[in-house]
């Protein structure tokens, strides 16, 4: 595919990560016939948020998450958010199998691999609240062989390192999910872009900044992008854009200013790991084990000791450490927060500062605070860590979406929302979290919103059911067939 300035492809992807390279995949996977271009200001795919050691998310099932299980006031624990994260990391099985099945990831093990997913905590109150969270979540069947255990000996099997040296007289909880998983959504992202690239479905241009995108007469979309390398110029007509640029997609919604985004701002958080690289230590943790957030604290500060896989290697993660930057991306600007700013959503941003001088003062703790203080919070989930084993990682920059409420005041979303034209001829993912592990989910939702006329076609219905078997089925209600389908998609990922 080669395309020149006068060349109308039909969709156009404005970054080359995780959600672009899902979203094509599934629409070239439903119609082969488009024809798909890319942009990416980066060398390769995959380097800002999809890249491993910048991602936060790898592997969210609801499993062990605590803030998607929040406490009622009466006791017991509503598990609706960790369902239907649960239920949206099923469609991710579901296509990275039909990826796999396909030939367009060679090797299931080239991205994920089982790991545990634990949940610890301490203290009369939190041990509680997990006890209650556990009685809630196991008898419910997508979360089914959870187990529990305030048994010191017991906990110690499922994590030695978060027990050992702890002091015998706290009492503590944990929960095991044995079928947990460790993602690797920077290996994938370049597995799907490079096949894509490889067969001709896709034509990207790395090092490519776009300059503009508006509107034409015909109501399709111009994009113009500038060479980093040259200062050369690309232009295309698309009839189609999505916008998954992480940090960068408000910036490219407000090029587009369309109505729908005129008021949307962002709240840039940053983030820091203990990064732990000795094989006498990673060879005795093999679990994502995560703990409760301090109060104030933004979700995706949700403090774990973390396994994780990178290029066949294995290493231990532990924080992320939250702060605050002007970047809207790791690789971005120091003025990106600020040139964001205009006169439609100034105000809800100064509105969102107001009404959370609680995260505002917990950002300026986590900012300042001492090496050493920082890593006392590691010694709660790994007593007997010794400095010398660890070192500080700079994890990858999130944009947390403001918005006005329907009060019209400013608030802070800590998810993820899709922002479309009237016409639904464009679409951009804002925000961070659950973020890439349910990247099939949110491709899924563009193609029914914005290619809802192609539904009705019988061959995209019959493709669909064959990327997702579990199409349209309420798995919260089926057991019978959320087991079914465990099985086959754990199968052919040698999960």
């Amino acid at each position: 595919m080669s395309f020149t300035a006068q060349d109308r492809p039909d969709v156009a992807l404005i970054g080359a990560g995780i959600m672009s390279a899902t979203f094509a995949a599934l629409l070239r996977s439903l119609d082969p016939s488009l024809s798909v271009v890319a942009f990416e200001t980066l060398d390769a795919c995959g380097l800002e948020s999809s890249q491993a050691w910048n991602n936060a998310g790898t592997g969210h099932a609801g499993n062990c998450e605590l803030n998607y299980t929040p406490q009622k006031p009466d006791g017991s624990v509503d598990i609706n958010k960790a369902l239907e994260v649960n239920n949206q990391f099923d469609l991710s099985r579901n296509f990275w199998a039909y990826c796999v099945r396909n030939g367009w990831v060679k090797d299931p093990a080239s991205f994920i691999r089982l790991c545990p997913h634990m949940s610890l905590v301490w203290g009369e109150k939190d041990v509680a609240f997990l006890k209650a969270r556990h009685k809630a979540m196991s008898s419910h069947h997508c979360f089914e062989g959870m187990e529990y255990s305030e048994d010191p000996a017991t906990i110690t099997k499922w994590a030695p390192l978060t027990m050992h040296g702890r002091d015998p007289s706290q009492k503590v909880a944990a929960t095991f999910y044995r079928g947990g998983t460790d993602v690797d959504f920077g290996a994938l992202t370049r597995a799907l872009f490079g096949h894509m690239e490889a067969t001709a479905q896709i034509k990207t241009f790395y090092r490519h900044k776009i300059t503009s995108i508006a509107r034409e007469p015909d109501q399709r979309w111009r994009l113009t992008a500038k060479s980093q390398t040259d200062n050369s110029s690309v232009t295309v007509s698309a009839r189609f854009v999505f916008i998954g640029a992480g940090g960068a997609a408000l910036e490219m919604l407000q090029a587009a200013d369309i109505p729908e985004a005129r008021s949307y701002a962002g709240f840039p958080v940053s983030g820091q790991w203990l990064r732990c690289d000795d094989p006498r230590i990673v060879g005795q943790h093999h679990a994502k084990v995560y703990g409760k957030a301090a109060v104030g604290s933004p979700p995706m500060s949700v403090p774990h000791l973390d396994t994780r896989v990178i290029n066949g290697r294995s290493h231990l993660l532990f924080g992320p450490y939250a702060g605050f930057t002007t970047k809207f991306l790791k690789r971005g600007s120091w003025t990106d927060f600020y040139r964001s700013l205009h006169t439609k959503n100034i105000l809800p941003t100064v509105q969102v500062a107001e009404d959370n001088f609680s995260l505002l003062k917990y950002l300026v703790q986590q900012i300042t605070q001492s090496s050493n203080k920082r890593f006392s919070s590691l010694h709660a989930f790994y007593p007997q860590a010794q400095k010398d084993e660890w070192k500080l990682s700079i994890a990858g920059q999130r944009v947390q979406i403001i918005k006005p409420n329907e009060k019209n005041r400013g608030t802070l979303k800590f998810g993820t929302e899709l922002v479309r034209s009237a016409d639904k001829s464009l679409v951009a993912l804002l925000g961070a979290s659950p973020g890439a592990s349910v990247a099939a989910a949110v491709a899924l939702q563009v193609i029914e919103t914005c290619f809802a006329d192609r539904l009705s076609d019988p061959a995209w219905q019959r493709r669909l059911h064959e990327i997702f078997p579990i199409y349209g089925i309420d798995l919260k209600n089926d057991a019978e067939t959320l087991r079914a389908n465990r099985q086959q998609t754990g199968e052919i990922l040698k999960i």
